[in-house]
């Protein structure tokens, strides 16, 4: 797995994206009240709906921020004011860039967890990302049974609990990123089976050919990012 601070650099002024690269910002969603009305100015009207619809305060900074910042990522790579970055939405809700962007081929996901989002760009190829904040869960082994496969269920469940926590969110988060990257949803989950260990890095077993990342973006926290074809230089970014 790829972890620790030192790997999330600033990004360098002139941005740029290789054929062969993959780019994952992090995003704090916390941010000051100055800085959310920034972003706030750069959403859609269709956004600011959506975001005053949330009935926590937190959820709706949250929204803001995400949704803010992956607009300013997207109009770095465009050269475009953020606010001018515009998205149709394919099943399930998931965002992708406007027909108009399409001569771009830039492909992108989202996803945030608690006070972190990660956001994965590159060019052409479908990619997902998932992110989930490492959290006690009472219901733990009966949702592996649910929804990991025989072989799966078992090696989580020869784990000590503290194991059996992180090992339960890398496995959720390398199908999840699996099939955002696909279009698939939820329902699919116990069709993909993942290859890991407590030590080893996980493999997707699929006939396609398809690259897995895992990511530890900071502590408690883990993460995947699944992109089509193989050969890839990821670089990772602080927003």
């Amino acid at each position: 797995m790829i972890g620790s601070n030192d790997i999330w650099q600033p990004a360098p002024t002139d941005l740029t994206l290789l054929q062969d690269e993959i780019h994952v910002w992090r995003i704090d969603l916390n941010q000051p009240e100055s800085q959310l009305q920034n972003l706030t100015a750069t959403l859609s009207s269709d956004e600011i709906a959506r975001a005053e619809r949330f009935y926590f305060p937190k959820h709706r900074q949250h929204f803001i921020a995400g949704r803010g910042s992956l607009r300013t990522i997207l109009g770095r790579y465009l050269d475009i004011k953020p606010s001018q970055v515009q998205f149709n939405y394919q099943q399930r809700g998931k965002p992708v860039l406007a027909d108009t962007f399409a001569d771009s081929g830039l492909a992108f996901n989202l996803s945030h967890s608690q006070d972190l989002g990660l956001c994965a760009v590159n060019c052409t190829r479908p990619i997902g990302v998932d992110l989930e904040y490492i959290r006690p869960m009472s219901d733990l082994e009966a949702l592996a049974k649910r929804f990991f496969l025989p072989r799966e269920y078992e090696m989580l469940r020869s784990l000590s609990p503290n194991q059996q926590q992180e090992v339960f969110f890398r496995y959720w988060t390398c199908k999840e990123a699996y099939l955002k990257a696909t279009g698939d949803g939820l329902s699919q989950l116990e069709q993909i089976e993942v290859l890991l260990t407590p030590t080893e890095p996980a493999k997707l077993q699929i006939t396609e050919d398809w690259s897995l990342f895992e990511l530890v973006p900071t502590n408690n926290y883990v993460a995947a990012v699944a992109v089509e074809n193989f050969g890839w230089d990821l670089k990772c970014w602080q927003y």
